[in-house]
């Protein structure tokens, strides 16, 4: 029998439903921010997948800020799927393609500071992101509450 290998791709308009149930999955938890369905199908070329495979093991989504920022943002890993490298390959291809578009600065916002540590990314207060990127936080059910913490990398090229 052969071992099917992990692959992480774009994603594609197929992949929307699955995506959209798996983050579902962690904000039920409180874990993760919900994004709406539409949310994904607009911002499809944001993401990547982690598939296995005919199965959707992962995603991740890089979206652009502005000229030099961008968010690695909803970030999900199948529950079965945890602690197997696959939330760490996701990040890394975001990463990766940031550098490839040279933007400078990649931040995230999340409730698991540790696991974004280990890229390089540092905690920081919220004032020092531009305040365009709280246009998606004024429709939160967490405004103006937000208990998600603020981090920043630096892409060196």
């Amino acid at each position: 029998m052969k071992k099917e290998k992990l692959i992480i791709r774009k994603a594609k308009i197929s992949d929307a439903a699955t995506m959209h149930k798996l983050i579902q999955h962690y904000a039920k938890e409180d874990i993760m921010l919900p994004r709406p369905l539409m949310g994904i199908y607009e911002n499809i070329r944001d993401y990547f997948v982690a598939e296995k495979g005919k199965s959707l093991l992962g995603c991740c989504a890089l979206h652009i800020c502005w000229k030099d920022l961008a968010e690695v943002k909803s970030l999900a890993v199948k529950p079965k799927h945890t602690k197997q490298g696959i939330g760490t390959l996701l990040v890394k291809q975001t990463l990766e393609e940031a550098a490839n578009i040279s933007i400078k600065k990649v931040f995230c916002l999340t409730y698991i500071p540790k696991f974004f540590r280990k890229f390089g990314f540092r905690k920081i207060e919220k004032r020092y992101l531009p305040h365009k990127i709280w246009n998606e936080c004024v429709n939160c059910h967490k405004f103006p509450n937000c208990d998600e913490i603020p981090m920043l990398k630096c892409l060196r090229r």
